[in-house]
């Protein structure tokens, strides 16, 4: 059984429903502030924690100090929302697992959250399929075909000449969702072998809603139990 404490207002975030918090072997034990933290913490024995840096009273650097200097709460993962103006220094000597700015992305926190629970992220993971893409950079059109997809990126064919670093506009619809359209950023290039292949491009997300993160779950949730 996995333990999670969070502070309320940030745990709220990514919905539970749609997103592995509401699997089979999680428990998430919300708090008020960095000090009930420490509180449940004691009790509970939590695996991950989610803390502010700038709570009252008891700040996220405080919070750390304490865990990190006694031997029974050294262990735990931390994961620190800090403020977009905070202090690098002052974040850094916290000694957490992970610092994410705020306002926090859901989609990234929740990939915070698989990498320090190390966990199996089906949410996560890649799923091969053959779905047809239509694509926009700038103004210029583009189609593909997706290889694979995760809630972080996919990976498509195409014959269009993209670069790393190009943000492109995707619509494609997958099956149980309707049209989905979704922005994201060139972030690898597999050049192809022969003249008559396509170049395969893998692309990252930018800011995934909670509607995109959900319909590819449902996805790869529906294609894992067929397998």
């Amino acid at each position: 059984m996995k333990k999670i404490i969070a502070i309320e207002d940030i745990i709220r975030l990514p919905k539970k429903e749609q997103s592995f918090l509401d699997r089979s072997g999680f428990v998430l034990l919300p708090a008020a502030s960095n000090e009930d933290i420490l509180a449940v913490h004691k009790k509970e024995k939590a695996d991950l924690i989610v803390a502010s840096l700038n709570s009252a009273p008891m700040s996220g650097e405080k919070l750390c100090s304490i865990m990190r200097e006694a031997p029974e709460m050294r262990a735990v993962s931390i994961i620190i929302v800090c403020p977009p103006e905070s202090d690098s220094d002052i974040s850094m000597a916290c000694n957490a697992n992970a610092f994410l700015s705020s306002p926090v992305n859901p989609a990234i926190l929740l990939q915070e959250m698989h990498r320090l629970l190390n966990i199996a992220a089906r949410g996560f993971c890649r799923v091969p399929l053959k779905i047809n893409l239509e694509g926009k950079k700038t103004k210029a059109s583009f189609s593909g075909l997706i290889e694979n997809i995760s809630a972080s990126g996919m990976l498509f064919s195409s014959g269009a000449e993209l670069f790393e670093g190009d943000t492109i506009t995707c619509l494609f619809s997958l099956p149980g969702s309707g049209s989905i359209t979704a922005e994201a950023e060139i972030v690898r290039i597999i050049e192809k072998e022969s003249q008559n292949k396509q170049n395969l491009y893998g692309i990252s997300f930018t800011d995934p809603d909670n509607n995109l993160i959900s319909a590819i779950e449902k996805f790869i949730n529906v294609s894992e139990n067929r397998a």
